[in-house]
């Protein structure tokens, strides 16, 4: 299932949501907010374990940085507020761009891991990700003002809704709620790093003089639950497979509360 949403319904929802994208200066600065906010994210992280062993700060650092964008984010407001989808679209530009390689980058250069930093590696995942090459396709058609032939638009709309049940259905069969022993206190610094920070930036946001579609997208941001990329890397560096599956269900169920709230509120 998880591949029929990566290849299949996400980009076909990607291709749809941005089929209609004017391109502003304005959608631009999201790419670059999402590579500095990952590298805050990563820093923080680090410094926060900065007296735990290397395997401690790695694990930290991958499961507490990153934004599950395209399997929860994106299929969570496509039906809710479709006016955020080129926002986060390009958002999560950037975010692909740290979750394939950038992250590592960062760790490798922090701790000693028994992985390495390969920049061919880190271009390799990003041209083979088809949801990232859908995003670079669309956002190069639409630069340039060129429309998609209405019968790909209409036959990439069925798939498009389909992405949203299936993201769910997912995240659902996935559920893990098995925490190891031992494993109550990094849980709860990790979700003090994801939430805690997350709703003091939301304060933060709420105080700039920009848009409230932009506040509130940032918003939804601050309060994503844990990536994909952020949990095989973590299990690659040693983390237990328990704990991070654990950590990465937990978030799904708190992201999907909090996110329910600021939508109702903001709204």
């Amino acid at each position: 299932m998880s591949r029929m949403i990566v290849y299949v319904t996400l980009p076909a929802a990607i291709i749809v949501n941005l089929s209609d994208l004017r391109i502003q200066n304005q959608l631009l600065l999201f790419i670059v907010v999402a590579l500095i906010w990952s590298i805050f994210q990563v820093l923080l992280a680090y410094f926060t374990t900065f007296k735990q062993e290397n395997k401690q700060k790695a694990t930290m650092m991958y499961l507490g940085s990153g934004f599950n964008i395209g399997n929860f984010l994106l299929p969570f407001i496509q039906n809710i507020q479709p006016a955020f989808v080129p926002m986060i679209s390009m958002f999560d530009i950037g975010n692909s761009i740290m979750l394939t390689g950038g992250t590592q980058a960062v760790v490798d250069t922090l701790v000693a891991t028994n992985q390495r930093f390969s920049f061919r590696n880190m271009l390799r995942q990003l041209l083979s990700s088809i949801p990232f090459m859908c995003y670079l396709i669309m956002f190069g058609l639409r630069y340039f003002q060129v429309s998609l032939p209405s019968f790909i638009h209409t036959f990439f709309v069925p798939l498009a809704n389909a992405n949203v049940f299936l993201s769910m259905f997912m995240i659902g069969l996935y559920l893990d709620f098995s925490l190891p022993k031992g494993g109550f206190k990094a849980l709860v610094k990790l979700f003090s790093l994801r939430y805690l920070v997350g709703f003091l930036l939301i304060f933060v946001i709420h105080i700039l003089p920009i848009s409230m579609a932009e506040k509130m997208v940032i918003s939804l941001l601050c309060v994503s639950p844990i990536p994909l990329f952020g949990v095989m890397n973590a299990v690659i560096v040693g983390a237990k497979e328990e704990y991070v599956g654990f950590a990465s269900s937990l978030s799904f169920l708190f992201s999907l509360v909090f996110m329910t709230l600021i939508i109702l509120v903001m709204n």
